[in-house]
């Protein structure tokens, strides 16, 4: 991660080349539901405790997965916001069918 991206179109074409392992965008995605499990947690209960909860829950699962399956650094120490967004916009590719397709395009763009 040598590069510095001014773009977030750019760092996500970069994001889901750090995350090519079938178990490394599964532990991602449990991660975000448990995060957006706690937000709505957060919200029905008006219990504040779920905040922590769901960013504990959501990194924990996502450093696992870098650090033990896909054997890299998570881009969240350089890009926090953008590495933030990227887990919650892989999700919902993932959700709707289209990560594979977008994986793709950012394969070529490299």
């Amino acid at each position: 991660m040598a590069e510095r991206y001014t773009t977030y179109s750019a760092f996500f074409d970069f994001y889901l080349s750090e995350h090519e392992k079938p178990l490394t965008r599964a532990l991602h995605y449990c991660g975000s539901a448990c995060g957006i499990s706690a937000l709505i947690l957060t919200v029905t209960t008006a219990n504040l405790l779920w905040i922590p909860a769901g960013l504990v829950s959501g990194y924990g699962f996502a450093w696992i997965a870098h650090f033990f399956v896909e054997h890299n650094k998570p881009a969240t120490f350089k890009y926090p916001l953008w590495s933030f967004l990227g887990d919650y916009h892989m999700f919902a590719l993932w959700l709707t069918g289209r990560l594979n397709k977008r994986r793709a395009a950012a394969k070529s763009a490299r």
